[in-house]
């Protein structure tokens, strides 16, 4: 794991800041919503994480650079142009061509 030292800017505790690395399962909740803020799917309301692997393609670009980013434990809101979700393909029935995906994740576990 990649890890990063520094200190809570609320109280001045030192706190350690881990990043997810290439190979590394990611285990998230999350939210995804359209532009227009409705919700297309939830792992939150199925109450089950996603488990994804970084830098293995196996989810949407944006979220392999925005979950990259990620602390382990933060919660973050991820926002995925066309080109970095599902361009103009979509998702038929679900996802719009075109469309700009907003996302509430929260990296819960490494492994």
């Amino acid at each position: 794991m990649h890890a990063v030292k520094g200190r809570d800017s609320k109280v001045g505790l030192p706190v350690d800041i881990t990043f997810p690395k290439k190979g590394q399962t990611c285990v998230v909740h999350y939210i995804g919503m359209l532009q227009n803020g409705k919700k297309f799917d939830s792992s939150r309301d199925r109450n089950k994480p996603f488990k994804f692997k970084i830098g293995r393609s196996e989810v949407i670009k944006g979220w392999e650079e925005g979950v990259a980013q990620m602390s382990l434990g933060q919660r973050a809101k991820i926002t995925c142009t066309p080109d970095m979700a599902y361009g103009v393909t979509g998702h038929p029935g679900v996802i719009p061509p075109n469309a700009t995906l907003i996302f509430d994740v929260e990296l819960l576990k490494l492994e």
